[in-house]
């Protein structure tokens, strides 16, 4: 009798959790997946009217046409740098902020203050500042030196890669400094009490417990900086200088065009470069922090 009545409580249990989780899974499905599924569908027929397969036609296209090429480019040289400057920059900050030094919270209030800012008022303060009339040519040109104009320069990417990390830093700290707490403090003494130095400690013990938080850093910049098209666009609208020229000013373009085909073949071929991407990192991950977890 009690086992029939444990039986029926786990049962009724497992229905109850299936409820709760329904209403998550149907938002899902009708807010992604069946979108998802549609825009598989565009990418490989010749259009909505007639709707004939045309296979990997629309992929080719798309590659042969010269902003997607110039667009995924400036993408990639922003993410190579941009990504990996955040996570090391802001896991050095997190590192110093761990000792007892000086001002520690000022500091910490200091990088987490871009992230209450909205996005309108920081590409203001950018404009304000990289205007081809504006403070830091005012400065370059009391020093003797002649201005540029950094929106419409090869230092374009620069700004948007400092804005980046001005954005971002000091969020990826915070996660950083979570995890650096919860390394285990009995193996940092015993590797202290061995003759373990502080780089030792770092590379050889924090930075393998450190790792789930760093594949979730590496993944949370690596979205970020795709999200990097609203600063651009309000900067420079929709046709910004070549080097500054991003995938999703090319969406943004191609939907305006009304060219569904090419936007869905470069949504579908962005996905799965990004599934590449996290499937890598996942891997990693799971033979870096093997020994850590057991």
């Amino acid at each position: 009798m009690k086992k029939k009545n444990s039986q029926c409580g786990r049962r009724g249990e497992r229905v109850f959790s299936n409820v709760c989780v329904l209403p998550s899974f149907i938002g899902v499905l009708i807010f992604f997946l069946i979108p998802f599924c549609i825009v598989i569908y565009y990418s490989l027929i010749n259009n909505p009217i007639s709707a004939q397969f045309v296979g990997l036609d629309n992929f080719r296209r798309l590659f042969q046409t010269v902003a997607f090429r110039k667009a995924a480019a400036n993408t990639a040289a922003f993410s190579l740098i941009s990504v990996p400057l955040a996570v090391i920059i802001s896991l050095w900050l997190a590192t110093l902020l761990e000792r007892n030094i000086p001002y520690k919270s000022v500091i910490r209030t200091f990088f987490l203050s871009p992230i209450m800012v909205p996005t309108a008022s920081v590409v203001l303060v950018w404009q304000v500042l990289f205007h081809n009339h504006g403070t830091i040519n005012q400065l370059l040109e009391t020093f003797g030196f002649s201005g540029v104009d950094w929106m419409k320069s090869s230092y374009g990417q620069l700004i948007i890669i400092v804005m980046f990390l001005w954005k971002n830093v000091g969020y990826n700290m915070i996660l950083f400094m979570s995890a650096l707490a919860a390394v285990p403090r009995d193996i940092l003494e015993v590797a202290e009490l061995e003759g373990a130095g502080k780089i030792y400690q770092f590379f050889h013990i924090k930075l393998r417990y450190l790792s789930p938080t760093l594949l979730f850093v590496l993944i949370l910049s690596m979205i970020n900086s795709f999200k990097i098209f609203r600063e651009v666009y309000l900067l420079t609208g929709d046709y910004p200088y070549d080097k500054m020229y991003m995938l999703q000013h090319f969406m943004n373009n191609t939907f305006n065009s009304l060219d569904y085909q090419k936007l869905s073949s470069a949504a579908v071929l962005f996905s799965l470069v990004m599934i590449v991407i996290i499937a890598i990192l996942l891997i990693a991950e799971e033979i870096f922090g093997k020994d850590v977890e057991s």
